[in-house]
C-alpha cells in the first residue's frame, strides 16, 4: 500500500530538486528549532526532579516591609527550626542549609577547593542522597562530612574514601583550620538541581559565627522542610503567617512555605505571592516553537501549491483512469506524510550537529535522547502532526482540479478562496517573524537598560578576592603591600560580596521612632576605605577614618534610604540602637545604591566600620593598568600573607553580568530563532514569487514585446507581496506593543517601548521580502519572451 506512495514521491523528488530541497529544509529547520526549544523547556520543568521527596519538601519563607515594600526571602529565624518541629505535626522533618561556603581541602600534595555547605543532619534523609559509599553517613559531629562523587574522585581516585581524613584550611573568618573524617560519598547533583555543592559538614560550625549578645531570632538562614504524610499545607501556612509576631514583639513578619517545584519557576514575589519567574519565558518559548512550527508548515503549503501546475495534469489522467477525489487525497496526504518523516530524518542530523552549539548558547549540556520515550513520542507526534497540517490544504486543493480543464492545457483558474488562503499564510509567517524581531530589540533594550544604570558605585577595574582569617588578621600590612604595587588603587574588606547583602535585622531603634514600626535594615561590616574603593558617593558627613580604632563598631555609614525611614534622626550625629549592643554613632550619609534585585531600588543600609573584618576583599586596580599583570602583582602579594593558599579570583563586571544571565539567554534565543523564522518565511514567499512568476509567463513575454521594461516587470511583481508584507506589520505592530508591554510590567525598573524598534523591524522585513521576491521577478522578467509566446 505504501510502495506507490513512496515510488511516486522520489519520482516527484527527482522532478523537482529545488523545491523538494526546499521544502524539506524548511520543515527540517522548523522541526529542529522547535526540538531544541522543548529540550530547554523540559530542562526547566524538570528542575529538582532527582529528588524522590520533592513533593513533599518545602522551602520556608519569610516576607516583611522595607521601604514601604514587601520584599519575600527564602530565609527564616536561626532558632526557627527547633521550636517548630514539635509544635506542628504537619512537619515531618526540617533542615538548616547554609550558606554557599567555598573551602580549601588538603591532602597530602593535593590542595582544591571545593564549595559546600553547613546543614542540619536530617538534610541527608531529607533531600535523600544518592550515597555510592557509606552505609550510615552522618554529619552529627561537627568534624564529620560528606563529600561528592567528583570530590571523592579528585583527592582518593577511584576507591572507597569512608573513614579517612581529610584537612580542611577554611577561607571563611569564622572557622578554623582542622580535620575532617569522610563518612560517606554521594553521586553529583544533576545540572537542573537547586543545589550544587561538593560536601556538606554539620551545621554546629556556624554557632563560630554568632555572638552571644545577639538576638538569634533575627538571624536569617535557608530552611527546608518535609512535610508529613497528607499534611494540610493551607493550614500550615496559616499558622505560620503570623508566628514570628510571638517571637518578636510587634514583628509584622510573615512566614509561609514554598513548594520545591516551585522554586525554579516562581521565583518572583510580590506582596509575599509568587506571581513568576522562569515559567514566564517557559511559556514564551514554548509559544515560539509552536509559532516557528506553523511557519515551517505555511512555507509547506506554499511551496507545495506553488509547484502545483505541475501535477495537474498528473491530476487529470489519474481522475480518468478512474480515481476518486478520496484516492487522490489519501495519495497526496501520503505523500505528505512522508516528506514530513524525511523532514524528520534531516531535522535529527541537524540537532545532532549543532546540539554542541546550542548547548555553548544556553549554558547548559542537553542531550537529545533519541531512547527516551517521551523524546520519540514527542518526534513522531511532531512528524505526523506537521505531515498533516503541512500536506492537509494542497492535497485537497490538488485533488479539487477538473480533469478536462488540465488535459486540454487550459490555466487552472484560482478561485478567491485558494488566493487569499496563499497570501493569508504569508501575512500569518511574517507577523509572526516581525513579532519576534521587535520582541529581540525590546529584550536587548531592556537588559542594557538596565546594566547602563546607575548603580550607586563603579563596577569596572574591581576584583573580589575570599580570603582567610591569616589576611583579615593583619589586613592593614597587606592592604600597604598592595598599593606599593603600583597596579592597585584601593583596598577593603567587606561582610558581603559587592552586589549582595546576606544580613540584616528589623530590631534597630533609634529617637522618635514608633514601636510598632518594623522593617528590614540590611547591615554590613566593611574596613575603612570601603566608601572610596567602591567609588560610592558621600553625600554628607566623613568617611572611616583609617589607620585608627576611633570608628571601630562604634559609628556607623547610613545610605539616603535609611535617612529617609529615620526622618528627623536620619543626620549626622544620630544614634542607632539594637537590643544587646551598645548604640552606634552615624557619621555620614551616601547616596542609595542598588544590591540583591538590580531591577529594584535597593533599600536601607548601615554599614558598620570593622577593621580586619570579613572574608570578601575588594581590589580597585588603576585605570589603564594591564589586567594580567595587576592580577598578578595582587597574587604575589597574597600569596606571601598566607603561603600555600589557593585564591581565586571573580572580576566584580563579571559577577554583575552573570545576575543577567538568563535575560541574556532570552535575548540570544530569541534573537537566533527570529533569523530562523525569517528565514524560514522567505522560503515560503520566495515559493510563492515562483508560483505567481509561473502564472504570469505569458504576461510577462507580452508585455515585454510591448515594450515593458525589466524594472517595471520586476516592480509589476513584487508590488503585491510587498504589499502582504506592510499588511504584516499593521497586525505585528499593535500585537508586539501589547505583548512586550505586559512583559515589563514585572520589572520595577524597566525600559520605555520607543517607535524606532517597530520600524526597523517592518523595514527589515520589507527589504528582506523585496531581496527575495526580486530573485524570481529579475529571472520572471530577463526571460527570453519568445520562449513563453512560442505556443499560441
Amino acid at each position: 500500500m505504501l510502495l506507490q506512495p513512496i515510488r511516486l514521491l522520489f519520482r516527484n523528488l527527482g522532478r523537482n530538486k529545488t523545491f523538494s530541497a526546499l521544502n524539506i529544509f524548511g520543515l527540517a529547520t522548523g522541526i529542529a528549532c522547535a526540538s531544541f526549544i522543548f529540550l530547554w523547556v523540559e530542562h526547566e520543568l524538570s528542575f529538582n526532579h532527582q529528588f524522590s521527596k520533592r513533593k513533599t519538601i518545602y522551602a520556608l519563607m519569610q516576607s516583611g516591609q522595607t521601604d514601604g515594600k514587601t520584599i519575600t526571602e527564602p530565609t527564616v529565624p536561626i532558632l526557627m527550626p527547633a521550636d517548630i518541629i514539635s509544635k506542628f505535626p504537619e512537619i515531618k522533618s526540617i533542615a538548616r542549609i547554609g550558606w554557599d561556603s567555598k573551602q580549601l581541602f588538603i591532602l597530602g600534595d593535593k590542595m582544591l577547593t571545593q564549595q559546600g555547605q553547613y546543614c542540619d543532619p536530617s538534610v541527608l534523609s531529607i533531600l535523600d542522597f544518592n550515597f555510592i559509599y557509606g552505609t550510615h553517613p552522618s554529619i552529627a559531629a561537627v568534624n564529620t562530612i560528606v563529600i561528592s562523587e567528583s570530590m571523592a574522585v579528585a583527592f582518593f581516585g577511584h576507591e572507597n574514601p569512608v573513614g579517612k581524613v581529610i584537612a580542611s584550611r577554611s577561607k571563611a573568618p569564622w572557622t578554623k583550620d582542622g580535620d575532617f573524617m569522610i563518612t560517606g560519598v554521594f553521586k553529583d547533583f544533576a545540572e537542573n538541581c537547586s543545589y550544587h555543592f561538593n560536601w556538606i559538614s554539620s551545621f554546629t560550625i556556624y554557632d563560630r559565627l554568632l555572638f552571644s549578645g545577639w538576638n538569634k531570632w533575627a538571624i536569617n538562614m535557608p530552611t527546608i522542610i518535609e512535610a508529613a504524610p497528607h499534611a494540610d499545607i493551607a493550614g500550615l501556612n496559616k499558622k505560620l503567617k503570623h508566628y514570628m509576631a510571638s517571637k518578636l514583639e510587634g514583628s509584622t513578619l510573615t512566614t509561609f512555605v514554598s513548594p520545591m517545584d516551585n522554586w525554579n519557576l516562581y521565583s518572583q514575589y510580590t506582596d509575599g505571592k509568587p506571581v513568576g519567574g522562569k515559567i514566564q519565558y517557559i511559556y514564551l518559548f514554548s509559544i515560539i516553537a509552536v509559532l516557528i512550527l506553523v511557519i515551517a508548515c505555511i512555507n509547506f503549503m506554499n511551496l507545495s501549491t506553488a509547484r502545483s501546475e505541475k501535477r495537474a495534469k498528473e491530476v487529470g489522467v489519474r481522475k480518468v483512469s478512474g480515481a476518486s477525489r478520496r484516492q487522490l487525497v489519501r495519495q497526496f496526504m501520503l505523500e505528505s506524510l512522508l516528506m514530513s518523516f524525511l523532514s524528520l530524518c534531516a531535522a535529527m542530523l541537524l540537532i545532532t550537529l549543532l546540539m554542541p552549539a546550542f548547548n555553548m548558547l544556553t549554558g547548559k549540556t542537553l542531550q537529545p535522547d533519541l531512547f527516551k520515550p517521551m523524546h520519540q513520542c514527542f518526534l513522531v507526534g511532531i512528524g505526523v502532526t506537521c505531515g498533516l497540517l503541512s500536506g492537509a490544504y494542497p492535497a485537497f486543493y490538488l485533488s479539487s482540479f477538473k480533469p478536462i480543464i488540465v488535459l486540454k492545457g487550459l490555466k487552472m483558474k484560482s478561485g478567491i478562496a485558494a488566493v487569499l488562503m496563499r497570501k493569508g499564510l504569508v501575512v500569518t509567517q511574517f507577523t509572526i517573524s516581525i513579532v519576534l524581531i521587535v520582541a529581540t530589540i525590546i529584550i536587548y533594550q531592556q537588559v542594557n537598560h538596565i546594566k547602563s544604570r546607575n548603580l550607586g558605585y563603579n563596577i569596572n577595574n574591581m576584583m573580589e578576592v575570599i580570603i582567610p582569617q591569616d589576611i583579615g588578621n593583619h589586613f592593614t600590612s597587606i592592604r600597604t603591600a598592595l598599593l606599593k604595587t603600583g597596579a592597585v588603587e584601593n583596598v577593603a574588606l567587606s561582610w558581603n560580596p559587592p552586589l549582595q547583602m546576606n544580613t540584616g535585622s528589623d530590631e534597630y531603634t533609634w529617637q522618635g521612632k514608633p514601636p510598632a514600626s518594623h522593617f528590614q535594615v540590611y547591615d554590613m561590616g566593611v574596613s575603612a576605605a570601603y566608601i572610596a574603593t567602591m567609588k560610592m558617593t558621600l553625600k554628607t558627613g566623613r568617611d572611616f577614618y583609617e589607620g585608627e580604632t576611633v570608628d571601630s563598631n562604634k559609628t556607623v555609614i547610613i545610605n539616603e534610604t535609611m535617612a529617609k525611614l529615620m526622618g528627623a534622626e536620619g543626620r549626622i550625629g544620630a544614634t542607632i540602637n539594637r537590643k544587646g549592643f551598645p548604640g552606634v554613632q552615624v557619621i555620614g550619609i551616601v547616596s542609595d545604591f542598588i544590591f540583591n534585585d538590580l531591577y529594584g531600588s535597593g533599600g536601607p543600609v548601615m554599614m558598620v566600620c570593622m577593621p580586619g573584618a570579613g572574608d570578601h576583599m575588594i581590589i580597585r586596580f588603576k585605570n589603564g593598568t594591564n589586567p594580567q599583570k595587576a592580577q598578578n602583582a595582587a597574587a604575589s602579594v597574597l600569596n606571601a600573607g598566607a603561603p600555600g593558599y589557593v585564591f581565586e579570583y571573580k572580576y566584580v563586571d563579571d559577577g554583575f553580568n552573570k545576575i543577567f544571565e538568563t535575560e541574556t539567554l532570552i535575548g540570544k534565543l530569541v534573537t537566533v530563532f527570529s533569523i530562523l523564522a525569517i528565514v524560514i518565511s522567505c522560503l515560503g514567499l520566495f515559493g510563492l514569487a515562483s508560483y505567481t512568476a509561473e502564472r504570469r509567463t505569458k504576461e510577462i513575454g507580452i508585455r515585454k514585446v510591448l515594450g515593458a521594461t525589466i524594472t517595471s516587470l520586476v516592480t509589476l511583481l513584487s508590488y503585491d507581496f510587498l504589499k502582504l508584507v506592510l499588511i504584516s506589520c499593521v497586525i505585528a505592530f499593535p500585537f508586539a506593543w501589547y505583548a512586550l508591554h505586559a512583559w515589563l510590567q514585572d520589572y520595577a525598573y524597566r525600559t520605555s517601548i520607543q517607535w524606532w524598534p517597530f520600524a526597523t523591524a517592518g523595514a527589515g522585513a520589507l527589504l528582506i521580502a523585496l531581496l527575495t521576491v526580486s530573485f524570481q521577478a529579475i529571472k520572471a522578467a530577463a526571460a527570453n519572451p519568445v520562449k513563453s509566446l512560442r505556443s499560441e
